[in-house]
């Protein structure tokens, strides 16, 4: 019974578990801020792409008219 009083009463571990949760909920915002980021960066990435292939497709219709 003495064993199960001690067991109940003590709160060693709590820290351990707190440090752990917040742990994890650091992990799952980074893991939703990269997911955000690449989205936006996939987007940059397709503007300038086109905007190099409007580009080049200029300097080349340029070149042929001359």
């Amino acid at each position: 019974m003495k064993l199960v009083k001690n067991f109940l009463r003590d709160e060693s571990g709590q820290d351990l578990i707190e440090y752990a949760l917040l742990l994890a909920f650091i992990c799952l915002f980074s893991a939703a801020v990269f997911v955000s980021v690449g989205q936006q960066v996939s987007g940059i990435w397709s503007v300038a792409n086109t905007t190099t292939s409007s580009a080049k497709q200029a300097a080349l219709s340029g070149q042929a008219s001359s």
